[in-house]
C-alpha cells in the first residue's frame, strides 16, 4: 500500500467533506502541519468542527479557516492569540467547546485506543462539569467525559518511513501522537521521508498503523508566535 501521496491538496481531495470533525495536531504555532492547514483551506470544505489544543493566530495556522468561515465549532483548551476567534465567538457566530488540556489530551488518547469514555478528577464543581456525569471512586468525585475520534487527522512529523512510523522533533511533538490516533483517516506532513528499515525502531514515536497518507512539506515556515529578542549592548 502506497502512503505517499505528491502534495498536500492531493493527499486531502478525497476524503474532506462539509461537515466533518478535523483533528489537528500542533501546540500554539509549534509543529502544527502548515502545508495540510493550507489544503483545507483551499479545499474549501465548510461547517467544520475542529479539534485543536488552540487555533492558531490571525492568518495563520488553523486561524486561516477562521477567517473563511470554515469551522462552525472549536474543541479547544486555549482560545488566545487570535482576535478573529475572539470577535466570531462573542458574536455568536462560532461555537466553543471549551476543554481542559489534559482533558482533551486524554480525549483524544482514548478515542483512538478505543475508549469511549473516561472519568477524571479535573473540572469536579466547575463549569466544566455541567450536564456529565459525577461518580464517586474511594471517596473523591469525578466527571465523567467522553472521549474524541476524528473523520480526519492532520499531523506533523519531523521525519516518516514510508510505512508511516513517525519520528517528531522534540517539544514539536506535542498533541500529534494523540490526534494521530484519533483519526478515522490520518493524514501526516513530513519534512523527511525515509526508506522503511531506516529509522530505528526504538525511536520512533508513532507506529504507521496509524498513519494513512504521508506528504512531504521540506521547508515549512515554523512561524513564531511572539518572538522575543534582548536588547543589543
Amino acid at each position: 500500500m502506497n502512503k505517499v501521496y505528491p502534495d498536500a491538496a492531493t493527499a486531502l481531495k478525497d476524503i474532506v467533506k462539509d461537515g466533518q470533525t478535523i483533528a489537528v495536531g500542533g501546540f500554539g504555532l509549534c509543529g502544527i502541519p502548515e502545508a495540510l492547514i493550507a489544503a483545507l483551506r483551499d479545499s474549501g470544505v465548510q461547517n467544520l468542527t475542529a479539534i485543536s489544543n488552540n487555533a492558531g493566530v490571525d492568518g495563520f495556522g488553523l486561524g486561516q479557516l477562521l477567517t473563511t468561515r470554515q469551522i462552525k465549532k472549536m474543541i479547544a483548551s486555549y482560545v488566545g492569540e487570535n482576535k478573529e476567534f475572539e470577535r466570531q465567538y462573542l458574536a455568536g457566530e462560532l461555537e466553543l467547546e471549551f476543554t481542559p488540556q489534559g482533558t482533551l489530551a486524554e480525549k483524544l488518547r482514548a478515542g483512538g485506543a478505543g475508549i469511549p469514555a473516561f472519568f477524571t478528577k479535573t473540572g469536579v464543581g466547575t463549569l466544566v462539569a455541567e450536564g456529565k456525569e459525577i461518580r464517586e471512586f474511594d471517596g473523591a468525585q469525578y466527571v465523567m467525559e467522553r472521549s474524541l475520534v476524528a473523520d480526519v487527522s492532520l499531523v506533523k512529523a519531523q521525519k516518516a518511513d514510508k510505512a508511516g512510523n513517525l519520528v517528531f522533533n522534540k517539544t514539536a511533538r506535542n498533541f500529534n501522537p494523540n490526534v494521530a490516533m484519533a483519526g478515522k483517516v490520518t493524514v501526516v506532513e513530513v519534512e523527511e521521508l525515509v526508506e522503511v528499515g531506516q529509522l530505528d525502531p526504538d525511536q520512533i514515536h508513532t507506529a504507521g498503523i496509524f498513519v494513512h497518507r504521508i506528504v512531504v512539506n521540506a521547508t515549512p515556515e515554523k512561524r513564531i508566535e511572539q518572538r522575543t529578542v534582548s536588547a543589543a549592548k
